[in-house]
């Protein structure tokens, strides 16, 4: 947004102000020179109403601010970043972009907190989340389901070999346990498990553990891209900037994969086929509607309520995960039991081991 738009911006509001000031003045005495029979209380409501009417046009003006801001954040990337410069994959999950230097304008670099999502587009896609992260966005609660968001292109689909089982992840563009956020729809993208795992969580755990030890800020954004008409990424562009250190602690610019080795995707639809294919919810294939089944929960591999065939069980009281098998799960409530494919992700999602089976 330019300085000119801003100021033009500024004048506009005062001569909105201005317009409503003279109204009050005017109102007040118009009534008192030709209605002296009106009651004292009715010339105060309508002052009021005058005033209410400037309130709302700046909530009015303040919304639409906030409207341009994330269509501009949005715009500046893709001027900055060209796709058709990204390598084709290569067997790593990620690629370095800009000599690993972010695309953030000075004007864009604050150290105070806050967090903005981009509108979905035309065809409900998900654009750019941005932040200024300071442990202040830090979730304070559990997280909550996000089972009820339905990316674009979203299949749930099984295969053997991958982490988890499940093809694709409902992948936060920006963390969880970096804002907080749960089932918010321009937040999460159909990205598979390798990209969730492999490619943006090195980074999301080096941004939060640097945030975490410094109590510093970082600026954060996260560009999933799509080619033409694509309901599914191609992959993220994720950029981070430590803002007290001028980029000491944290400062890189890197495009992740969204491929999953040995699959084959159709970025058009989101279908899929490979040699491991073990069926869907549903038992179609390949550009089917596929039933809910156990979705992912962005970056821990299942969060789900009920009796699983999964091989670890955290136990929401005690902060607990254990083995399956284990004698401590039979006593836990069904509503406490929270069921995960993987270790490592009951332990990303803050659970202990278990001290009896030794998970």
């Amino acid at each position: 947004m330019s300085i000119a738009k801003d100021r033009g911006e500024i004048i506009m509001r005062q001569k909105i102000k201005m317009t409503s000031l003279v109204a009050v003045i005017f109102l007040t005495l118009g009534l008192m020179l030709t209605s002296c029979s009106q009651e004292p209380q009715d010339v105060a409501k309508s002052i009021q109403d005058v005033e209410q009417s400037d309130t709302e046009t700046d909530t009015n003006l303040a919304r639409q601010d906030k409207e341009n801001q994330e269509k501009e954040l949005y715009r500046q990337v893709a001027l900055e970043f060209d796709y058709g410069q990204v390598p084709e994959y290569s067997g790593k999950p990620y690629v370095v972009i800009n000599d690993n230097q972010p695309f953030f304008k000075d004007e864009e670099i604050t150290s105070e907190s806050y967090e903005l999502y981009g509108d979905l587009d035309t065809k409900g896609r998900c654009t750019t989340a941005m932040a200024c992260v300071g442990k202040d966005l830090f979730p304070t609660e559990e997280r909550g389901e996000i089972g009820s968001v339905k990316p674009t292109g979203w299949h749930t689909v099984k295969y053997d070999g991958i982490d988890g089982n499940y093809l694709y992840n409902r992948c936060h563009l920006l963390m969880y346990a970096l804002t907080g956020e749960n089932a918010n729809v321009r937040n999460l993208i159909t990205g598979t498990r390798y990209m969730n795992k492999d490619g943006m969580l090195p980074f999301e755990e080096r941004i939060h553990n640097y945030i975490e030890d410094t109590d510093n800020h970082v600026m954060y954004r996260v560009s999933p891209v799509f080619v033409d008409e694509e309901m599914v990424a191609r992959g993220v562009l994720m950029e981070a900037y430590s803002v007290e250190d001028q980029g000491k602690g944290i400062c890189l610019c890197v495009f992740c994969y969204n491929v999953q080795p040995g699959v084959t995707i159709n970025y058009q639809d989101g279908s899929s086929s490979g040699p491991e294919y073990t069926g869907a919810a549903s038992g179609h294939r390949n550009g089917a509607q596929y039933g809910a089944g156990a979705a992912t929960n962005g970056i821990a591999a299942v969060a789900s309520q009920g009796k699983t065939d999964t091989p670890y069980v955290a136990n929401k009281n005690s902060g607990k995960f254990h083995r399956a098998d284990c004698p401590s799960v039979d006593k836990m409530s069904d509503n406490n039991k929270v069921y995960y494919n993987s270790r490592e992700d009951a332990i990303k999602d803050g659970y202990e081991g278990c001290k009896n089976c030794n998970p």
